[in-house]
């Protein structure tokens, strides 16, 4: 199917593999919604994670964050709370807590990530890369992630703190 996004209010289709996918830190995430088309409204992502994946502890200060898992498992943290959430699972994350996840189990995560308000995908596009650029260096450029996060209100805990 075609990608027919075509801006707030518009109403679009976006089929399987449609959107605009992003290599962020060992993720691929593809935008099937996101500023432009919902009036800043949400963000929603699908993406998928490789088993051992745990971004550093972080806070959203200005969203709050949701998955539903389609497929795969994650250990969750979020202020004191742990919780594990496999395929099925729905986890809500809100805005002002520390919180962090890690991959688990025996295969890679699948899932949507919903942010609201919108706006999370110029943070994983600016600290990111787009999947069909090829990789230039190994891992994360740490810099560039700690200044995207801060100009998208995201403080990054060192990993002690919530994780």
């Amino acid at each position: 199917m075609t990608d027919l996004r075509t801006g707030a209010g518009a109403g679009y289709v976006l089929g399987e593999g449609g959107g605009d996918v992003i290599r962020f830190l060992e993720t691929l995430m593809t935008v099937k919604a996101g500023s432009k088309e919902t009036g800043n409204a949400f963000t929603l992502l699908e993406w998928t994670a490789p088993v051992g994946f745990a971004p550093p502890p972080h806070t959203h200060l200005v969203e709050d964050e949701a998955f539903y898992i389609l497929e795969g498992s994650m250990t969750v943290t979020c202020g004191e709370k742990r919780w594990e959430a496999g395929a099925g699972s729905f986890v809500f994350l809100p805005r002002g807590v520390v919180h962090g996840f890690t991959i688990t189990g025996d295969k890679p995560l699948r899932g949507l990530q919903l942010t609201v308000p919108s706006g999370f995908e110029g943070f994983i596009a600016e600290a990111g890369a787009p999947a069909d650029e090829p990789v230039v260096a190994a891992g994360p450029d740490i810099p560039r992630l700690l200044a995207a996060a801060e100009r998208h209100h995201i403080k990054i805990h060192p990993p002690s703190e919530g994780h």
